[in-house]
């Protein structure tokens, strides 16, 4: 089955496709279940650019000039996928709007996924922590935990808004080697009292749409009336109303 991924959840953008490694069966409900086997699919193209144009402008002409070059036609796509946050307010509210628009034009599932899950699937290492980080602004991150088991990445924690503080303290309690993913990586390293921790290679450093399609092999699908932006934390202009309506 042929996924078409989107990731706009950050400053970068991009736009994949990956052809899985099995076929929905006569029960298919958009999930495959493949557990333990999600690597055994293939990229087919992947288009990345991390610079300032906006999602809006970008997005689904990197994912019509994709499959346009890769000589597929959407009509043969079997299943969306797109990270849902958390990130940019913006930039989960275009790639969410970009998925539920394709997933209704095609009559095909979408899938959302965590944006801290799928940079854990471009670091598959087992034997460390891997922490992936994305700058959240005042001295937070959005972020979760993670260790590779049996092939499969599994959570220590849900997503979560935290202070760099906190999340030091939480790094220091763990004696097994620690591994930073994520545009965050250089605002934890500029925190004095951050733990000395690996980075990734700043080729995988960076969400990607290839990340999204690995994390959605192994999620379950659902429609597009049910797909969800995940925002862990209210926006600024939510904060502001708040604020002004409490004084």
């Amino acid at each position: 089955m042929l996924i078409l991924a989107l990731e706009s959840s950050a400053k970068p953008a991009s736009a994949a496709v990956y052809k899985t490694a099995c076929e929905p069966d006569a029960s298919f409900a958009g999930n495959l279940k493949p557990t333990g086997i999600v690597f055994n699919g293939m990229l087919l193209g992947q288009y990345f650019q991390n610079n300032e144009f906006s999602h809006s402008r970008t997005l689904l002409a990197m994912a019509e000039s994709l499959l346009k070059n890769l000589g597929i036609k959407p009509a043969e796509l079997g299943l969306i996928a797109v990270s849902r946050g958390p990130g940019s307010f913006t930039g989960v509210r275009i790639g969410v709007s970009a998925a539920k628009g394709l997933t209704l034009g095609l009559d095909v599932p979408v899938c959302g996924v965590s944006t801290l899950e799928a940079m854990v699937y471009q670091v598959p290492e087992p034997g460390v922590i891997i922490c992936p980080v994305m700058d959240a602004r005042r001295e937070q991150v959005y972020n979760a935990l993670f260790e590779w088991r049996d092939g499969i990445p599994v959570r220590l924690c849900d997503d979560r808004a935290i202070s760099l503080s906190d999340l030091a303290a939480e790094l220091n309690s763990y004696n097994t080697p620690r591994l930073l993913v994520g545009d965050g990586v250089n605002v934890c390293k500029n925190f004095n009292e951050f733990p000395m921790c690996r980075v990734v290679p700043e080729l995988l450093q960076y969400q990607t749409a290839y990340g999204v399609a690995l994390a959605a092999v192994n999620s379950e699908s659902t429609s597009a009336a049910l797909l969800e932006p995940s925002y862990l934390r209210p926006s600024q202009a939510e904060r502001e109303r708040s604020a002004n309506q409490s004084k």
